[in-house]
């Protein structure tokens, strides 16, 4: 199993392990003890960077193992790693901003089911709740501005394999994604609008 280090911190570079590296149609199929490369998954798109000299093109959770696609081929033993920074910090923001429509959804009666946090396209989708209330742009963005505003910290649970994240007072989720340290990273985050269909209402957002 790799041990996925972006649970418990922030770092983009590190001194990691290479298990095995094998050819993959064109390029190399890499294991590592363990990573600092967030896979796809979660509704978050991989990471990128490079192992050494070699640039990490793709990375992908399969079974227990996190596999890096690479440009050209690793030595097993020691390697230093790099997550792309520009990169990583996009999908951070864009997956920290899907939390708080979560919560701001979550406190109108109405359930999160599915994130979608890819930039030009960033949408959480909701379920009625027995209680729900109406849901509309202009009270979502007043109040996800709001938290933004009192910058909540984020915080983070591991046991027994489930990771939680959350900020401040706000209900945590169960989470592998990556997230700010604290909400003001955010930047703004705008609603672009709301859409309903068959039972489930979708919530459009960027950041910028």
């Amino acid at each position: 199993m790799t041990e996925r280090l972006f649970f418990t911190h922030d770092h983009l570079t590190a001194e990691l392990e290479v298990l095995a590296c094998t050819p993959h149609e064109g390029g190399f199929a890499v294991t590592l003890q363990s990573t600092i490369f967030h896979p796809q998954g979660g509704g978050q798109p991989f990471d990128t960077g490079w192992l050494g000299d070699s640039q990490v093109l793709r990375v992908t959770q399969e079974a227990d193992r996190v596999v890096h696609y690479v440009d050209q081929p690793v030595e097993p033993g020691p390697i230093t790693a790099r997550v792309d920074e520009q990169r990583r910090a996009l999908y951070t923001r864009l997956h920290s901003a899907g939390h708080l429509i979560g919560n701001a959804g979550e406190s109108l009666g109405w359930m999160p089911i599915k994130a979608h946090h890819w930039p030009g396209e960033c949408k959480i989708t909701f379920i009625r709740g027995e209680a729900a209330q109406i849901m509309d742009a202009e009270a979502i963005q007043q109040q996800i501005n709001q938290w933004i505003a009192a910058d909540y910290p984020r915080h983070m649970a591991l046991e027994d394999g489930t990771r939680e994240v959350g900020f401040g007072e706000l209900p945590a989720y169960a989470c592998g994604g990556t997230h700010v340290q604290a909400l003001s990273e955010l930047g703004e985050v705008t609603i672009l609008g709301l859409s309903e269909k068959k039972g489930t209402l979708s919530v459009r957002y960027e950041i910028t």
